[in-house]
C-alpha cells in the first residue's frame, strides 16, 4: 500500500500532467486523447495520478516537448 507522502506526490503529478494539457489548449482530456491516438481512460488516470509509468511520463515529456526533469520539477 502507498504513504501518504507516496500518494501526495503521485496527485502533485497528475495535476502537472493536468496542467500541461490545459496550458497547451486543451480543455477536455478526451480531444487531448484523441489529437494524441491515447485511450481517454489512461489520460484520465494519469491525470487522476495512478496508473502511469517512467515511459508514461517520457511519452507525456515528449508531447508538450519539454524533458522529463522539467515534467516532474517541484514535485517532493
Amino acid at each position: 500500500m502507498a504513504s501518504k507522502k507516496e500518494i501526495k506526490r503521485h496527485k502533485a503529478i497528475g495535476n502537472r500532467i493536468k496542467e500541461l494539457r490545459i496550458q497547451a489548449g486543451y480543455t477536455s482530456y478526451t480531444n487531448f486523447a484523441i489529437e494524441h491516438n491515447l485511450e481517454n481512460k489512461s489520460v484520465w488516470r494519469w491525470e487522476a495520478g495512478v496508473n502511469y509509468r517512467i515511459d508514461t511520463l517520457c511519452m507525456i515529456a515528449e508531447i508538450h516537448g519539454i524533458t522529463v526533469s522539467e515534467l516532474l520539477k517541484d514535485i517532493q
